[in-house]
């Protein structure tokens, strides 16, 4: 570096010169040059309610949310998630002082970990974890330690180990950044497992950041438990919703936090320096959103199942192993009866191959080899969509 002036060198500071240009963005344009189908990124192929699409449209020509919001969100936004979390959990929030309303989840968990991180804390995390986990972090001037979630083929799932998540914690430790149902293993963490976390972080006096953002789509014989609920986690916890994972209006970009007082208050101090505010009329459709009835939910549920299960079914049958997701629109493969153990290759020739565009799960690891052989598939799409997939993919069984 010696020498050069300030236009040569690198722009990009250390802490953010890991991570680049997202796998997501690379298979997205590699589908469109290849004209492949996408199941990798995950977002769906269709809107969601059209009562709440019209909302929307109802809130534009009002003139609700053409200029700026208020900054923790609208008051009808702020009292509809208070509800949702009474009407589901049976947690009482005050949704003036307890609910903080962002540019969705991302914004949310940059926001959350800029505002409680100093320089040289550690975050446990799950590895494999959503990509900005560790690009938040690292602008957090923070360290991230991994606690890597292990494969178990005989239960075709992957699980925690509460004794390795308890050897991470050391002295240095802030937080745990948990993510249940969990992105990209569709793991849903069982009562006991998030009870044993939430005896940790009270022993440990720790905070712990929970990312929930597919809370309504859990399968099978999986519940879905906010850590908030359980004791001791209530002042401690902060909690990350968001309406595109569960109304399939991912555009819309409306997410939320919430937690007790003066976690909500450190968060809203750095979120107002980010979006500052954002979304809108959209504010007022997702109020709306989250006061649809019961059935709303079962139905998106039960279709997202059974796509689960058509995808699932064609994945094995073109030889991949496959781990059924308890939770999220996301499957993850073992590629190694293909022959294969290089996800990044196998993704890269795929679209060529076969027609499709799936994620390499080492993206999501600290520990690379861990999650070499592994990928990720979405089921958020047509049934037509991915009846389509399932038949490309069988060019891989010959």
């Amino acid at each position: 570096m010696t020498g050069m002036t300030s236009t040569e060198r690198p722009f990009l500071n250390r802490r953010l010169a890991e991570f680049g240009t997202t796998i997501f963005a690379e298979m997205s344009a590699l589908a469109v040059a290849t004209g492949s189908i996408n199941l990798g990124q995950g977002f769906p192929d269709t809107d969601g309610p059209e009562e709440v699409r019209e909302a929307a449209v109802r809130a534009l020509r009002d003139g609700r949310g053409n200029q700026y919001p208020p900054g923790p969100g609208v008051p009808e936004l702020r009292t509809a998630i208070a509800d949702h979390q009474r009407r589901r959990y049976g947690l009482s929030i005050d949704p003036d002082t307890e609910v903080l309303v962002t540019a969705g989840a991302t914004e949310a968990i940059a926001a959350t970990l800029l505002a409680l991180l100093e320089f040289g804390d550690e975050v446990v995390a799950l590895e494999p974890y959503y990509d900005s986990y560790a690009a938040c972090i690292a602008m957090a001037g923070a360290t991230r330690v991994p606690v890597t979630l292990r494969p178990d083929p005989e239960q075709a799932r992957f699980r925690l180990d509460l004794d390795e998540l308890r050897d991470a914690v050391t002295d240095r430790t802030r937080l745990l950044l948990i993510n249940t149902p969990h992105n990209p293993t569709g793991m849903v963490l069982t009562r006991e497992e998030l009870t044993a976390i939430a005896e940790l972080a009270v022993e440990r006096d720790l905070l712990v950041v929970t990312d929930e953002v597919y809370e309504h789509l859990v399968f099978d014989d999986a519940e879905h438990v906010p850590l908030a609920t359980l004791p001791g986690m209530r002042e401690r916890t902060v909690t990350i919703g968001s309406s595109g994972k569960t109304f399939s209006f991912t555009g819309w970009k409306v997410g939320w936090v919430t937690a007790a007082p003066g976690l909500v208050a450190a968060v809203r101090s750095a979120k107002q320096f980010l979006t500052y505010v954002s979304s809108g009329p959209f504010q007022y459709a997702v109020a709306e959103a989250l006061a649809l009835p019961d059935s709303y939910f079962d139905a998106f549920r039960a279709d997202m199942l059974a796509k689960r299960d058509l995808l699932a079914a064609g994945l094995a049958d073109a030889g991949f192993a496959v781990f059924r997701p308890a939770g999220t629109y996301f499957i993850t493969t073992d590629i190694r009866p293909l022959g294969e153990s290089d996800g990044f290759a196998f993704c890269r020739a795929l679209p060529e191959r076969a027609g499709v565009v799936a994620i390499p799960n080492a993206v999501f690891y600290d520990h690379r080899e861990a999650g070499a052989p592994f990928v990720r598939f979405a089921f958020c799409k047509r049934a037509s969509v991915l009846e389509e997939a399932v038949t490309r993919l069988k060019a891989l069984a010959g």
